[in-house]
């Protein structure tokens, strides 16, 4: 089985010597086997293809894709047109549980909970005829998903959905917080939810003035609010903090018990202390994707992580993703690169943050925790020079790199021209192959800024911030749209930028696996959100972190992978690593 896919926003026949048909072997004997459609797009014949690979090689974009599957995958559960994406498999609901999707992003995942919400019918792989939910019964027939599928059919199960883009939602809704809320309480739970989120201060507010945090948590209430057979959450954690995230996998957790719901998260903390069983995504990101069986979620995260499916004797990534232990207990001799005094910054009575006085050292990535609202980003612009303290002075002649949490999108630059304005290495081999192909930006270089995705434009902006000339970068919420394993690369790619160039990193963010990983220390800002902050440290790994999970009232252990795990609340190790006031890694777990 061969599927050819074209990416048309990659395709640019009027800007290219139509080197795919020049050098096709196929078109060269006479065979139509590669065109130019109606729309200006190549439409490539999968029947003809003989899958050499040369259009792929010639193509100056990186518009085309063609790949062999094995012959079990011949009839996909939906493909989107000829040369389009094909996804395989499908997802199974449980009753009584939460469901989880791993997998990166353009593998399918948001396809599958459209087919599964019944906003979709999944055509089976033919695109030429109108799909009917009748051939979907017949084809699922004498399988788990037959019942499912029926009762969706028929329009019997009820679903409520929290989109994974959110920021479509003032678009859509014009009006208050409060009369959103109130024309989803179906269950008459929204003061519940209310309360649990903290949105009493938002409530009369304009939905198009609300932060991004903030239409989450709206977004949050009001698909749990919902009475609704089945529940589908596409990525909740975006925008939130982990304090916020820990209280919407609770919410989660307390509807679960009664009715299912699926979820898809690329936070491994929160997926792994949310749900059951996992079902791993996997193929080539818009060109197909594959959904396994149930696993369970410990076993499911580990195989991801791997990279090695055991059951289907599959790997689907040439390298496994390990957690260093080593690299928070060893002791690394490294000269300071800045030092500041205690400041303060004020705004107007209505927000006050001190930070204490320290130093960055020279190669290192300092992690900074905290929840919204508590001075991480003011901290940042401080640093950066965007902001004046009111109280002290930073003095120091360091070159300064700052990614800001909100990126602007409104460029109609492309991708390419703006590295090429902020770096004079953008030819050179080092540039290309520690920051192009690790952010995997060779397909956007051509692209316009202003229509990337989310994920894209997340990686554009931590190239364009790692490209300038600096002594110390600064990178706020790099893994916001980023997909698992965007996140382990970008890991790899702070880490060996921090060594190689001798600078210093400072990374603000939510994901506790992320902060793990890369940081060697760590500022954590304490406080009340929206009222004032105070910034401590940097503190060695193990002290920052036991006095930032104490706050959080969570305790971490390590299973025998080395991988981070959130121990369940009250259970045995939570209770033991709680006493000792070991809230951050106690001897690795044997599960």
């Amino acid at each position: 089985m061969r599927i050819a896919v074209v990416h048309k926003d990659r395709c640019h026949s009027k800007k290219c010597g139509k080197e795919c048909i020049i050098y096709c072997p196929r078109v060269r004997t006479g065979d139509e086997t590669v065109i130019i459609g109606e729309d200006g797009k190549v439409v490539i014949s999968e029947e003809l293809c003989v899958g050499c690979g040369i259009c792929i090689k010639k193509c100056p974009f990186g518009a085309l894709d063609i790949v062999t599957l094995p012959e079990e995958l011949e009839f996909p559960t939906h493909r989107y047109g000829q040369n389009g994406f094909a996804l395989y498999g499908m997802a199974i609901p449980m009753e009584g549980k939460v469901t989880g999707i791993l997998g990166p992003n353009g593998i399918g995942k948001s396809t599958a909970v459209n087919i599964l919400s019944g906003q979709l019918i999944p055509n089976l792989g033919d695109f030429e005829t109108e799909p009917s939910w009748d051939t979907v019964i017949k084809h699922y027939s004498g399988t788990e998903l037959f019942d499912y599928i029926r009762t969706v059919s028929s329009g019997a199960v009820k679903t409520s959905i929290k989109p994974q883009y959110i920021d479509f939602i003032p678009k859509v809704f014009k009006g208050n917080v409060i009369d959103l809320l109130k024309s989803t309480d179906e269950r008459g739970v929204l003061e519940h939810y209310i309360k649990e989120l903290k949105l009493e201060s938002i409530l009369d507010r304009d939905i198009s003035k609300l932060s991004g945090g903030e239409i989450q948590r709206i977004a949050l209430a009001a698909c749990l609010s919902r009475d609704s057979d089945f529940y589908f959450l596409d990525e909740i954690t975006p925008y939130l903090d982990i304090y916020q995230r820990m209280t919407a996998a609770g919410l989660i957790q307390e509807i679960s018990e009664e009715r299912p719901v699926l979820i898809v998260e690329h936070d491994l903390a929160i997926l792994d202390m949310l749900a059951e069983s996992v079902h791993l995504a996997y193929g080539k990101p818009s060109v197909f994707g594959i959904l396994t069986r149930p696993k369970g979620v410990r076993v499911g995260i580990n195989q991801y992580l791997e990279g090695f499916l055991q059951e289907e004797n599959v790997r689907f990534r040439d390298y496994s993703v390990s957690f260093e232990t080593f690299s928070h207990t060893r002791q690394v001799v490294r000269e300071t690169l800045m030092s500041f005094p205690k400041l303060k910054k004020n705004y107007e009575g209505k927000f006050e943050l001190t930070i204490m006085g320290g130093e960055i050292k020279c190669g290192e990535v300092l992690g900074l925790v905290g929840p919204n609202g508590i001075g991480k980003s003011t901290f940042a612009k401080l640093l950066a020079g965007i902001e004046e303290p009111d109280e002290g002075k930073i003095e120091s002649t360091v070159r300064i790199s700052y990614k800001p949490q909100y990126i602007k999108t409104d460029s109609t630059d492309t991708v390419e021209f703006m590295l090429r304005r902020t770096t004079s290495r953008f030819d050179s081999n080092f540039y290309k192959h520690e920051i192009i192909e690790p952010l995997s930006l060779e397909p956007l270089l051509q692209s316009p800024v202003d229509r990337l995705s989310g994920g894209e434009l997340q990686r554009v902006a931590i190239a364009l911030c790692l490209s300038k000339e600096a002594d110390i970068y600064i990178l706020d919420e790099p893994s916001a749209h980023l997909d698992v394993e965007q996140r382990m690369v970008l890991s790899r790619v702070i880490r060996r930028h921090a060594e190689s160039s001798g600078s210093g990193v400072l990374v603000i963010d939510h994901d506790i696996y992320l902060i793990d990983m890369i940081s060697e220390r760590l500022f954590v800002f304490d406080g009340k959100p929206g009222i004032s902050g105070e910034a401590i440290g940097p503190m060695e790994m193990r002290d920052g972190m036991n006095h930032f999970l104490k706050e959080l009232k969570v305790t971490f252990r390590r299973d025998k992978t080395g991988r981070p795990r959130i121990n369940k609340p009250d259970s045995y190790l939570d209770r033991e690593q709680r006493s000792a006031g070991d809230y951050y890694y106690a001897e690795i777990s044997k599960t």
